[in-house]
């Protein structure tokens, strides 16, 4: 491995260990983009090397980013990619000391989720009902919680008649998603509309290609200005799905399990936004 002081050189190595490591192609986008972001932050400075960085710099950085409006969770995950490079540079030699890891988290403020109301996925489902992969795209994230990565990423095959095969990926395990009457027909209507190609993608492009997370994110978005939408992101159609099935009675560990959530304790965090859910159900609630 190239040995360098420089930044850009420096980042350039830090990605190629990420990639022979496996890590997502947008994990290692995330990286790039908060790395690229210091590196630019530290040249206005006139750093352009490594060893001239300290906590002094970084917590500059950090507060360079708080100052232009970013959120504490924004602030802190970039800052959790400064500091998985700086260690990456410790363990290789190229520093002799880790400055990053004195470095503190901004205190992140818990705010909750933000959840569609029925008017708002009934207007956005309104909107983009003539688009019939758009529909369906909702669909899956409303009625099935999956998050955008696992939407892009989804075979032909990986459709069952009542249930989605979720295929393992990263730290991933697989998991099979129940498919409910709305999510069915939502995917049928647009299978029979469906680009013809050899792409074993469920959703591709006029052209047959994979539907990529970018493009699906910029869909939404467009629909979601289309709707009235205001303050709504992508995972907010999943963000709904939980707190719906959770209000409906559904427990706790089967919605933790439906979506894929490592830890109880996540699924636990949406309990505050639950409205009844007083009797236990059998089935998933249809949005």
């Amino acid at each position: 491995m190239e040995s360098s002081l420089e930044l850009e050189g420096a980042i350039r190595n830090f990605v190629a260990y990420l990639k022979s490591l496996g890590r997502s192609a947008n994990t290692i986008v995330a990286y790039q983009s908060d790395l690229g972001q210091l590196k630019a932050f530290l040249n206005q400075q006139g750093i352009t090397s490594i060893d001239q960085v300290g906590k002094e710099e970084i917590e500059a950085f950090k507060k360079a980013l708080l100052k232009q409006g970013y959120t504490t969770k924004s602030v802190s995950r970039k800052l959790n990619s400064i500091k998985s490079f700086f260690r990456f540079l410790s363990e290789e030699g190229v520093i002799e000391r880790d400055f990053a890891r004195l470095v503190k988290h901004p205190r992140v403020e818990n705010d909750l989720p933000r959840i569609l109301k029925p008017i708002e996925y009934r207007a956005l489902r309104d909107i983009c009902r003539h688009d019939k992969r758009t529909l369906a795209i909702v669909e899956l994230m409303l009625q099935a919680g999956l998050r955008i990565s696992e939407v892009a990423n989804l075979h032909l095959d990986d459709i069952k008649d009542d249930e989605l095969i979720i295929r393992a990926y990263e730290s991933h395990p697989e998991r099979r998603v129940p498919l409910n009457r709305a999510a069915r027909e939502a995917i049928q209507s647009y299978l029979a509309e469906r680009q013809q190609t050899r792409s074993k993608f469920l959703f591709v492009t006029k052209s047959g290609r994979q539907l990529l997370v970018r493009n699906i994110r910029s869909i939404l978005n467009r629909y979601f200005a289309k709707a009235g939408l205001e303050g709504i992101k992508v995972n907010d159609l999943r963000n709904t799905f939980i707190v719906e099935q959770l209000s409906a009675g559904v427990p706790l560990d089967v919605i933790s399990r439906i979506v894929g959530h490592k830890r109880l304790s996540t699924t636990e965090r949406y309990l505050a936004l639950v409205k009844g859910g007083e009797e236990e159900a059998i089935e998933l609630k249809e949005l």
